[in-house]
């Protein structure tokens, strides 16, 4: 599957973004998707995932209550609406991929997910 993401851009503190991920092919309601991100100089970190019917999620404690994931398994994307965001949310946002399991849980690492977008960056000014 491929994973094109977008809706990054610059906003200030308090303030709303929603990203969205695009995936290519036809079965990408057997993917557990999620959002990771990576801050300059920092390794890439998890943010939230949603199971392969939308019915699950999972979010990092920095974002919750703040950030909510959604999918759209008829249109092939995944979401991310961000509010109150802070400027320690700013980041490249990356979207990932990968195919679900019998049970879905918080990613130990990252390099569970197989595939990933392009990334897209998000700067929160204060």
């Amino acid at each position: 599957v491929q994973l094109q993401a977008s809706g990054g851009g610059l906003v200030q503190a308090g303030g709303s973004l929603r990203l969205s991920c695009a995936a290519s092919g036809r079965t990408f309601s057997s993917y557990d998707m999620a959002w990771f991100r990576q801050a300059p100089g920092k390794e890439r970190e998890f943010v939230t995932t949603i199971s392969w019917s939308g019915s699950s999620t999972y979010y990092a404690d920095s974002v919750k209550g703040r950030f909510t994931i959604s999918r759209d398994n008829a249109k092939n994307t995944v979401d991310l609406q961000m509010n109150s965001l802070k400027p320690e949310d700013t980041a490249v946002y990356y979207c990932a991929a990968k195919l679900y399991g019998l049970v879905f849980a918080p990613p130990r690492t990252r390099y569970e997910y197989d595939y990933w977008g392009q990334g897209t960056l998000v700067t929160v000014s204060s």
